[in-house]
């Protein structure tokens, strides 16, 4: 830590602070266990955060958080080149500007480390802006020292705890879980009863991705499916967006027992709420793996194109089944071969789903348990 980063921390701790974790899903949630070091450390200072709206609700109502500045470069997009709206997106950016600069900072921390990212650290009004090594599309440009050296063979989430560590922050514990309320509880409940649920053991599968080499085959998930509720008592249900609902419906015409398929019919915080019911969660590489693992729920993660070992699972329990293909990880969005998730074997994950069973929540250690399925 260089020295004039040491005289700010002893002589004069940070009262405002600007975090800058615009998206995806999964890399917010995985910033939470960051915001909470940063609040045990600096328990009087204001902390706000800039996201984009995809992932607002993750962080919303956060107890450390005081204010949520929400950046909707998307939609603006959107209505730019579809609408046309060209006076209304202008009125809008120029609110979010003025919320924006409205306070001055301490400390902007940028955590995403792209031009996006970048040219918002650098519009806010900062004392001091930090940011990582590795930043991407100039974001350095915009920061006021040198970049934070960290560690990327590492996973999300201890690199940037890694950042805290250089910002002079320790601890003993951390928590990440995305905070909800009994309204979302509530919520959950009754979408439950109107679909007949009324308690027991909850299989959750979440088989959707965006991209679109880290995706199994629906009838490998419609076969996984009929397995679990062969062996277990147990219900299955289906999470996604509401764009996902045609191919999880297929996944279903294609199993022989009933599924639920809740893809689309809650927000974030519901689907927090029902991962923190569940026994287990399979899924792809996808924001709700996060989540899920976030809530304490043990984790059964197929992984193909990209790393377990930088954005697995993070925690006790978890589980990841890969093919074993020798190019993997090669990280890329489109494939000819698709081997890596394609030779991943039902039987390879149904094991993965039992050991979770068989094993409870009784866990310590916080590592992930990586399995060939090929």
């Amino acid at each position: 830590m260089d020295s004039g980063l040491k005289a700010g921390l002893s002589n004069n701790a940070p009262l405002k602070l600007l975090i800058v974790k615009l998206s995806a899903i999964g890399d917010v949630v995985h910033t939470l266990a960051f915001l909470d070091v940063l609040h045990q450390n600096f328990p009087r200072a204001k902390i706000d955060w800039l996201v984009e709206e995809g992932a607002a609700g993750v962080i919303e109502g956060h107890p450390a958080i005081r204010r949520v500045i929400i950046s909707r470069r998307k939609s603006w997009w959107l209505k730019l080149v579809e609408e046309r709206c060209f006076r209304e997106v202008s009125r809008e950016i120029i609110s979010f500007a003025k919320d924006l600069r409205r306070h001055r900072y301490d400390w902007v921390i940028d955590l995403q480390g792209l031009l996006k990212s970048g040219v918002l650290t650098g519009f806010s009004r900062g004392e001091r802006k930090v940011g990582m090594s590795g930043a991407r599309e100039g974001a350095w440009l915009f920061l006021k020292e040198p970049s934070l050296r960290v560690n990327y063979d590492q996973h999300a989430i201890d690199r940037y705890l890694e950042v805290a560590t250089q910002l002079g922050c320790t601890w003993d514990r951390w928590d990440n879980r995305i905070p909800v309320s009994e309204t979302h509880r509530h919520a959950l409940d009754q979408l439950f009863a109107g679909h007949g649920f009324t308690g027991g053991n909850l299989v959750a599968i979440n088989p959707m991705a965006k991209w679109k080499t880290k995706l199994w085959e629906p009838e490998l998930f419609a076969a996984l499916g009929d397995r679990i509720l062969t062996e277990f008592p147990c219900r299955i249900v289906f999470t996604g967006s509401q764009d996902d609902r045609p191919v999880i419906d297929n996944i279903s015409s294609m199993m022989k027992n009933s599924s639920l398929n809740l893809a689309g019919k809650t927000g974030l915080k519901e689907l927090a709420c029902l991962y923190d019911r569940c026994r287990v969660l399979v899924t792809t590489d996808t924001g709700p793996m996060h989540m899920a693992a976030a809530m304490g729920c043990s984790v059964v993660a197929l992984f193909g194109p990209t790393s377990p070992l930088r954005t697995g699972p993070y925690g006790p329990g978890n589980r990841v089944v890969t093919s074993g293909a020798v190019c993997s990880p090669c990280f890329k969005k489109t494939c000819d071969q698709w081997s890596c998730m394609r030779d991943i074997t039902v039987e390879s994950v149904f094991d993965a789903v039992r050991e979770v069973f068989l094993q409870g929540k009784t866990s310590t250690s916080s590592k992930m348990t990586m399995r060939k399925g090929g």
